[in-house]
């Protein structure tokens, strides 16, 4: 595997077997099929509770009887997770840092206990419930809300998230509300997250069809009407968009460890195909255009892994920032997207089958571009750290 710098030398015994764990689960419950539940748009739900018992939820968190590792072995877990499929990677990264990391950070004891243990074994899975219809980049404008009820002992919440990565397959979905500013609750008109569990009388949870991307993954929206929740939902340590942002930054720690997976996924895939494809008397490989894309591929693979493995020693002694994390998601991100394209071209007509995994890369980094921050907001959030203007207000 591309290792160019050898920074994998460094790893420790603990981190080695996470990455290998991980990539042995990949080449052997992943790879097989993934191109078929690609092709039929279906997410493999009979992988979660393997994944559960393999600790592959939030196994960076320090809680009960979760593992704890370091923040560089959670970013190898990402890393090769997505090397088999985004899909397969953002399932585990909802399940692990928008909803576990969340009920960690700012739930109650009752709250730790009672899904904690379920969502790290798989027998529950968690979504998070932030992006509306009318409100992607810009969630503080939400429209959800949460109506105290009259005796003062619960809420109704009303609204629709939408692009909700496991909500089709979700026992429980941490919704983000805004308290009714005209009511007499103290959080008036604050941003909230309650747990609500996904059979509650007037929440439904549709899939998203017509997908062109992330086909392998469970994407849908969540309605909710006037849905009963007892103030024990609350998540009672977090008030405001700090919670949700706080989330975001989690994940998209993971995303840019994961955009590294696939990007030396489509390298090893193109550079294997160019020494067995002959044409001309002999393999690709040998000529000039072939090796340029190649070396051009294994220099931003390398950069993106850089950016990572700093993202995680940041991490570990308490550095990172959100801003940190935006420059290497911005980065790795788009070249993933870049380089997925290439490896296909050198593929030719054979890359645009499920056969061969970069076409099918290509079309997940399109969504990952997009999701937990655009490219250009993340771009506006890197100008303001660097000017000290904030050009999208």
């Amino acid at each position: 595997m591309l290792d160019f710098l050898d920074l994998e030398a460094d790893l420790t015994d603990e981190e080695r077997l996470i990455r290998d764990t991980a990539r042995e689960f990949v080449d052997d419950r992943v790879r097989p099929d993934v191109g078929d539940w690609y092709e039929a748009g279906e997410f493999p739900e009979h992988l979660v509770e393997e994944m559960g018992d393999l600790d592959f939820f939030a196994p960076n968190l320090d809680v009960g009887e979760l593992p704890g590792v370091g923040e560089r072995a959670y970013g190898l877990l990402m890393q090769e997770l997505e090397a088999g499929d985004s899909g397969i990677r953002s399932m585990a990264s909802v399940q692990g840092a928008l909803v576990m990391w969340p009920i960690a950070q700012y739930g109650s004891a009752a709250q730790r206990e009672r899904w904690l243990p379920d969502l790290a074994s798989g027998d529950a899975v968690g979504c998070f419930g932030l992006t509306e219809p009318e409100h992607g980049s810009n969630p503080s404008a939400m429209a959800t809300t949460a109506t105290p009820e009259e005796a003062g002992d619960g809420y109704l919440l009303s609204g629709t998230k939408t692009w909700i990565t496991n909500a089709p397959i979700a026992d429980v979905a941490l919704v983000w509300a805004r308290i009714d500013a005209d009511s007499d609750d103290q959080h008036a008109g604050d941003v909230r997250g309650f747990l609500v569990e996904t059979d509650r009388a007037g929440l439904t949870a549709s899939e998203q069809t017509g997908k062109l991307s992330m086909r392998a993954s469970a994407t849908g929206e969540l309605s909710l009407s006037d849905v009963r929740v007892p103030e024990s939902a609350v998540l009672p340590e977090v008030s405001g968009m700090k919670g949700p942002l706080s989330c975001l930054t989690q994940a998209r720690y993971g995303i840019a460890w994961g955009a590294v997976g696939a990007t030396r996924d489509c390298f090893e895939t193109a550079r294997e195909y160019a020494g067995d494809r002959e044409q001309f008397g002999g393999p690709i490989a040998r000529f000039q255009l072939q090796q340029s894309k190649l070396a051009e591929m294994a220099t931003q693979c390398t950069t993106a892994q850089q950016l990572a493995y700093r993202l995680a020693e940041l991490k570990e002694r308490g550095d990172l920032r959100p801003q940190h994390v935006s420059m290497a998601k911005r980065h790795n991100v788009r070249v993933a997207r870049e380089q997925s394209r290439i490896a296909r071209e050198m593929l030719g007509a054979n890359g645009i089958t499920t056969d061969y995994p970069p076409m099918r890369h290509a079309a997940n980094m399109e969504t990952v571009y997009t999701y937990e921050g655009t490219d250009d907001i993340h771009t506006l959030i890197l100008g303001e750290e660097l000017t000290g203007i904030a050009a999208y207000e």
